[in-house]
Order: structure tokens, then C-alpha cells, then sequence
């Protein structure tokens, strides 16, 4: 069995090995990382071999960090990348390069219908009749949209969403809220096989479907990384942040908004920013929070955008695509039974 892991913002992890007996066996590591000292490798090749092949990556990692001799030095990699690696070979992991990726750059869908098109467009890449699909979104109107598990009146001022004109609405994802103008976001979402992330945590899972953004921020002079569990930020501030929902059919859905040109006053205004919440960022403003890309780059977000799509087809290759006939008609029966119901919105009142 072979696995490979690029660790997000690190190096390659190769793994080779054997399951005999439900044990693993003839266990290989390799990659473009550095160790030292040199035979720091066999040690960690002799802590894998004979671990029993369920074992989980918490289990591995134990194993492997007490191999290490005293005074090991890992860069680009660790344990708990190994581990990762070891579990998405023994679960046979795909990477990027396997798939034919396609992208849908807008049409502006209303924000209901925007909540409805991301669980259409994941069930279809889980069912085989889409390819795996970077999408773009497109905004015409305000909305404020909550994570899956948020309390809607803990989160939203909903008289003072109704007086700025926004719309609310839930997603399928957790995480916190989203404020949303027309061209002040940039919006993305992944639909992935699940197996393009197998055996990784939700966490290592996050930073390595960004990373491809990363690189592309980077490019564009911005010192961003990726800050645990789900922000993407530079050294001014947070720039955006992430949700996932891996659907029970096959699918993983991740999808990204980062801050372009936002009004913070008005944010503050829409959005109960809790006290709790902001405790822990070491600001009393959460409009100092963000720091939007159009004060980093000094760039259209047209142009971002565009530099955004060009890294991601440098790096996995993209083919023109565009919502159906069928996935918009989904969307819209979902809306009616689902997404655009009283019950969906007030389901965490």
C-alpha cells in the first residue's frame, strides 16, 4: 500500500507498506523533509512495523514519538503527519492529481438558494454525476448566513438585519456566522470525494484543502497562513474562515469566505459578537478583527479572484463547467422543503 501526504505550509510524506495478519509490515518512510539524526528514519521505520492495522492515528503517533532518540529534530513534517499518511494508505486515500476538476463561477443565486446549491452540488459529486468542482459565488444581495448548530437570536440582531436589508439564512456546515455583501466577499466552495481527505481529522483536513488558497494569498504579496481549527489570517488580521459537512453519501463539502471590503460598523451592528467569543481573540472590536484583502492587495476582487482560479489550475488542473438545468431545479425543491422553511432557519431558535 502506498499513501502520500503533502503537509499543509510543510513537505511530502511518503509512506510504503504490507498488511499481513492485520499487521503492518515492511513499513517505508520517505520524503523531501529533514530529520536529524540520519538514522532517526530506521527508528521511526521500526516503531510502525508490526503496529496492528486499525490502529488509529493517535496510536501511531505515540508509537512513533517515543522511537525518537533524544534531541530529534523534524522539519516540514511529524509524527501526527506520518500517522495521517499511514492511515490514508491503509484507507487508500486519492490525491488531487486523481480527479478531473471542474469550476462554476457564479451566476449570483439568491442566499437561500446559495445554501441549497452547495448540498445539491456535494450530493451530485457523491452520486458520480458530477466531477469534483470548485465553485465561485456570486452575491447580488445582503445576507447574513449561520452555521448548521448556531442560535439565530444569540448570533443575528434580526431588527437590525431587517432594517440593513439582509437576508438570513442556515447552511449545513457548523461554524459561526457569515456577513455577506455584493462585492464585498470572496466565497468558495469544494465538493470533494470523501476519500480525497480520508484519514485525516477534521482539522488536518481543513488546512489541506486551503492550501491551494494560501499559495495563491501568498503570491499576491500577502503573508497568510492557515490558524487553527478554521481561519485563514495574516499578521494584520483574520482575512477569513472555513466550514466542512462530510455528507453520509460520499461527499465532503468545505467551503471558505474571506473578507474583501466589509463594513465592520454595520457587521457589528447585524451580528451579535458575543463576549465569550471575542474574549479569546484579545480584542474588544470585532470589526479590528478582519483585515480585508482589498486593503492588503490594493487589487479588484475580479483580479483576486481570477489569481485564485489560475493557482488552483497550476496546481490541479480546472475545466470549465456550470450549474444544470437538473442541480438548479434540486435546489430549488430544496429550498421550498428545506432551505427557505421557518423550521430549517429556527432550527437552533
Amino acid at each position: 500500500m502506498h499513501g502520500e501526504f503533502k503537509v499543509p505550509g510543510g513537505k511530502l510524506v511518503v509512506v510504503d507498506l504490507d498488511v499481513v495478519d492485520d499487521t503492518i509490515t515492511n513499513f517505508r518512510l520517505a520524503g523531501d523533509f529533514f530529520l536529524e539524526p540520519d538514522d532517526a528514519l530506521e527508528d521511526i521505520n521500526a516503531a510502525v512495523n508490526g503496529l496492528p492495522a486499525n490502529s488509529d492515528a493517535k496510536t501511531i503517533t505515540a508509537s512513533i514519538q517515543r522511537s525518537l532518540p533524544e534531541g530529534t529534530v523534524m522539519l516540514g513534517f511529524s509524527a501526527e503527519s506520518v500517522a495521517t499518511t499511514i492511515r490514508r494508505a491503509l484507507q487508500r486515500a486519492t490525491t488531487w492529481k486523481d480527479y478531473d476538476w471542474q469550476i462554476i463561477t457564479g451566476p449570483p443565486l439568491e442566499p437561500v438558494l446559495q445554501m441549497a446549491m452547495d448540498q445539491v452540488l456535494s450530493e451530485e459529486v457523491a452520486s458520480g454525476r458530477r466531477k469534483p468542482t470548485l465553485r465561485i459565488w456570486e452575491w447580488n444581495k445582503p445576507a447574513v448566513v449561520i452555521g448548521s448548530f448556531q442560535s439565530l437570536r444569540n448570533e443575528v440582531d434580526l431588527d437590525n438585519a431587517k432594517k440593513f436589508g439582509f437576508d438570513v439564512v442556515r447552511r449545513i456546515s457548523g461554524g459561526g456566522a457569515m456577513f455577506m455583501e455584493a462585492g464585498t466577499v470572496i466565497t468558495y466552495s469544494i465538493y470533494a470525494p470523501v476519500e480525497l481527505v480520508q484519514g485525516m481529522t477534521f482539522a488536518d483536513s481543513y488546512a489541506f484543502l486551503d492550501e491551494w488558497v494560501i499559495i495563491a494569498l501568498k503570491s499576491l504579496g500577502i503573508d497568510a497562513s492557515y490558524q487553527p481549527l478554521n481561519d485563514i489570517a495574516s499578521p494584520s488580521g483574520k482575512i477569513g474562515g472555513a466550514a466542512q459537512k462530510r455528507l453520509g453519501a460520499g461527499a465532503v463539502l468545505h467551503h471558505v469566505t474571506m473578507s474583501y471590503d466589509i463594513d465592520g460598523e454595520k457587521m457589528v451592528q447585524v451580528l451579535r459578537i458575543g463576549r465569550e467569543k471575542m474574549s479569546d481573540k484579545g480584542t474588544k472590536s470585532a470589526a479590528k478583527r478582519v483585515d480585508p484583502l482589498r486593503s492588503q492587495t490594493g487589487m479588484e476582487r475580479s483580479a483576486i479572484i481570477d489569481t485564485m482560479v489560475a493557482t488552483f489550475r497550476s496546481l490541479h488542473g480546472l475545466a470549465e463547467s456550470e450549474i444544470t438545468s437538473d442541480e438548479r431545479a434540486r435546489a430549488e425543491e430544496l429550498v421550498a422543503e428545506k432551505f427557505g422553511t421557518e423550521e430549517w432557519l429556527q432550527r437552533v431558535p
